[in-house]
């Protein structure tokens, strides 16, 4: 991004009550790798709420006449009230629940003036769920900070999961600004690898107690520490790299060992099988024991279309599809699958069906083989975005790679012959290199994590300028197996 870099670094201390020890040390040391970052930066320690909503407005002032790019940072107490996060000024004098209005700043505002701003990007980042913030006198009805989905064009992050408290650190810096400061001045991470860093060391010092979140809806790759070159990579480059990641992948796949998808994940955080690590670390992480923290419930919360984990499926569970042409509405087929058998690395249908445990297909009924691929991922969540490489092997032996990028776009109520359903719907973009020649293709998918089929899923296949395959799948009717089943 060409556009200047503007950045507002707060962090607040010296409360009367429940004073902390590193929101102004984490401010120091933010500021100060974004000046050398090459950020023009406005810094604040310990300040009034007149001074806070004064540098804000400074802030968004800057972003709407100079059109820059925006960063915000703040660490210190945080708090939210009726779904609304609020950061907390020293001068905060908090009688009861009804004060936090009027005595905290809204990130609402916050976000409203960046809205108005209509600069090209912005990153906001909350360290601001430390615990107890107003004494432990005053009762919360909700810790830590309500989830928010991203507003257009920012990556919004916060120091742990929503509804959670983060640690003030035993060292000079809370726990998550130091690996937030070490992983962004990484040359030639883009910003969404570095925050996947900084989940996965802060969540693994933490042992699970602390699991930091993003929701981005960010369109453009943007690096702090950009390399000195970023070359446009050749096909034959693009082919040596993905064989050699897929290779070290099928190495570790099965490993019980909670380190090498670690490994994996730092030196590959956005790869082809980053989802299928992320779901394999998880698996590990919780038969050696560890108490992984959750989102909160978010019901009710009108600043978010909620998030999810994807359930496994269980033997018994079936579903019937109806199949239709896109084009003319003509059905073609109806037809159920049950899944029969489910082992420690795959769902098995009557069909002849073989899936993953996420639901990735590694064999069809008509005899074709897919290498790991991660179409589906373990959670849910509007503007998540992955990629994913793989190989298909038809009938014959003949190999080929596709490649598709997917995006959770929206969560909205969708109706179907099998009910109405509050589903993600996911747009993945591609194309397949067929021995016959390049497929172009785009399959929209309607899912909810109750299970692993979608509700709907339409796609549609180009060759050149001429549209080969359009094809709808409805769900006309499922069954699940009860928990114990």
């Amino acid at each position: 991004m060409r556009a200047p870099k503007v950045a507002l670094v707060i962090g607040n201390s010296r409360y009367a009550t429940a004073p902390l020890r590193n929101p102004v040390n984490d401010a120091r040391a933010v500021a100060n790798l974004l000046v050398r970052l090459g950020f023009e930066v406005t810094e604040k320690r310990d300040i009034t709420r007149a001074q806070m909503l004064a540098a804000i407005r400074g802030y968004t002032h800057s972003l709407a006449t100079r059109k820059c790019m925006g960063l915000f940072y703040y660490a210190g107490h945080g708090a939210q009230l009726a779904w609304t996060n609020y950061i907390v000024p020293v001068d905060a004098a908090i009688e009861r629940l009804d004060d936090v209005p009027k005595q905290a700043v809204a990130v609402t505002g916050l976000i409203g003036g960046i809205a108005k701003a209509a600069n090209p990007m912005n990153v906001i980042i909350l360290d601001a769920c430390r615990d107890n913030p107003f004494g432990g006198d005053k009762p919360i009805r909700q810790k830590g900070l309500s989830q928010m989905d991203a507003p257009p064009n920012t990556l919004l992050a916060y120091a742990t999961s929503p509804g959670n408290v983060a640690s003030d650190g035993t060292g000079a810096n809370g726990l998550y600004t130091e690996y937030l400061v070490r992983e962004m001045a990484v040359k030639g991470a883009k910003i969404e690898d570095v925050f996947k860093r900084v989940r996965l060391g802060v969540r693994r010092q933490s042992d699970g107690a602390q699991i930091p979140w993003e929701s981005t809806s960010l369109e453009e790759d943007f690096y702090f520490l950009p390399s000195d070159q970023l070359k446009r990579l050749s096909e034959e480059e693009k082919t040596r790299r993905f064989n050699e990641e897929l290779a070290l992948w099928r190495r570790i796949q099965d490993s019980q060992d909670p380190a090498a998808f670690e490994d994996y994940l730092r030196r590959h955080p956005s790869g082809n099988f980053a989802e299928l690590a992320q779901f394999r670390l998880d698996r590990v992480l919780a038969a050696r024991g560890e108490k992984r923290i959750q989102i909160t419930s978010q019901v009710g919360n009108p600043f978010t279309k909620g998030s999810a984990f994807a359930r496994i499926s269980k033997v018994g569970d079936t579903v019937t599809y109806r199949v239709s042409d896109l084009r003319t509405g003509a059905e073609r087929r109806t037809y159920t699958a049950k899944v029969v058998r489910v082992t420690e690395t795959e769902v098995v249908h009557d069909t002849g069906l073989v899936s993953d445990l996420l639901g990735n297909q590694l064999r069809t009924t008509d005899g074709y083989t897919f290498s790991p691929n991660q179409l589906a991922a373990p959670e849910f969540a509007v503007g998540k975005r992955w990629r994913t490489q793989y190989e298909v092997t038809d009938p014959k032996g003949v190999t080929w790679q596709s490649y598709q990028e997917i995006r959770i776009v929206e969560r909205k109520w969708v109706l179907t012959p099998a009910g109405q359903f509050n589903a993600f719907r996911l747009e993945g973009r591609g194309v397949s290199q067929n021995p016959a020649g390049a497929i172009e293709f785009l399959i929209t998918r309607w899912h909810v994590p109750d299970f692993q089929w979608p509700v709907v899923r339409e796609e549609r296949r180009r060759r050149g300028d001429q549209e080969i395959y359009a094809q709808r799948l409805e769900m006309l009717s499922i069954k699940l197996a009860d928990d114990d089943g």
